[in-house]
């Protein structure tokens, strides 16, 4: 680990509670998907040091995984907690502490959607994370569908895609706009896999006719930009201390808007909830004309972001010595600091507001 510069410790930001009204929800095998996860993990030998073996042994992917998905069947939600476990020690490890080049990038992650996509033709050259990654998704096959394979395979080509263009960026002195970010992060975050993975954890199937929906494919990605904005608020201080890392949204505005970052922070902040404002409408009007399998999945999405948060606020991952830390109850507000249905003037998500029904209708 480097030694934390005195600029990135004037950069740290105080914490901030979280609005989100989804209620708290939690698996009852929690404790047991994270041991055999754990177990798991150290078995794949994904990383070489030592020290980042123990941080991501204390991470709680059963937590994560519980919190996340409920409603979830054990079998399938251990490959969950074990893909989380290594994606995690691929964000860490390769892509973001390790100096990893888009370059190389694009060869690993060409790799690993060769895995992906046909996980039968095995190479002598896989990367560990590729070989566990391989394993996962033919033991997938036990448990979705043709479709929701197909599903699978695509969402991570959408990660791994993101992935390249983050790497593209690092190392660079300036950061990229506010529009291409927000594409970037809700891309590269991997939650395009994991909301994959919500009907396959559940045991029901949605038709093609639904997921893609336009209102639905905007609560899709309104969730992966919640997890990813909030990672956000809650990671920086981690980002900085270990990676000197400012690729982040609070810095991004600070870019785009010139303004400090406390400033960036109170503007972020009101942007993330003016989201989480748009998701529970929006999904109250989808919910409102939906079958089962719909709402099984329109509910996944909202738990996500609820467990998420619930997990982050505990997960040792994210604790910082030198950085401030939320008060004992102060995670979570009641209101949101801008209840505003207007659209962001961000253009790759503006969209996701024209889907809203006009008001009485």
């Amino acid at each position: 680990m480097s030694r934390v510069s005195e600029q990135s410790l004037v950069r740290q930001l105080p914490a901030v509670p979280f609005y989100c009204p989804v209620p708290p929800a939690r698996h009852r095998s929690a404790d047991a998907l994270n041991e055999r996860t754990v177990g798991w993990m150290l078995r794949q030998r994904l990383d070489t040091d030592e020290r980042q073996v123990k941080r991501l042994a204390v991470c709680d992917f059963g937590g994560l995984t519980a919190a996340t998905m409920p409603y979830g069947r054990f079998e399938p939600l251990t490959l969950m907690a074990k893909f989380h476990a290594v994606l995690f020690s691929l964000d860490d490890g390769v892509c973001d502490e390790s100096g990893a080049s888009a370059d190389l990038l694009a060869q690993e992650t060409s790799r690993i959607m060769r895995a992906v996509e046909a996980p039968e033709a095995g190479s002598a050259g896989d990367s560990p994370h590729t070989a566990a990654l391989r394993r996962l998704r033919g033991e997938l096959a036990a448990f979705a569908s043709p479709r929701q394979l197909r599903r699978m395979t695509e969402a991570m080509r959408v990660y791994t895609s993101g992935l390249v263009w983050e790497a593209s960026w690092r190392g660079r002195s300036e950061l990229p706009s506010l529009d291409d970010y927000v594409t970037l992060w809700m891309r590269s975050i991997g939650m395009a896999p994991s909301t994959a993975m919500i009907e396959i954890v559940g045991g029901f199937s949605v038709p093609d006719r639904d997921l893609q929906d336009a209102r639905v494919r905007a609560l899709t990605e309104i969730t992966w930009t919640l997890v990813s904005w909030d990672n956000d608020l809650y990671s920086r201080n981690k980002e900085l201390e270990r990676a000197d890392d400012n690729l982040n949204l609070i810095d991004v505005v600070c870019q785009e808007q010139d303004c400090e970052p406390q400033r960036a922070l109170v503007r972020v902040v009101t942007m993330r909830d003016r989201v989480m404002v748009l998701f529970e409408r929006l999904a109250a009007q989808v919910l409102a004309g939906a079958d089962k399998d719909l709402r099984r999945y329109v509910n996944g999405l909202a738990q996500f972001v609820r467990g998420h948060l619930d997990w982050a606020s505990s997960c040792p991952r994210y604790a910082v010595d030198s950085g401030p830390r939320a008060t004992p109850g102060g995670w979570w507000k009641p209101q949101p600091a801008d209840d505003s249905l207007e659209p962001l003037p961000i253009p790759t998500i503006a969209w996701w507001w024209d889907q809203l029904a006009p008001t009485g209708s």
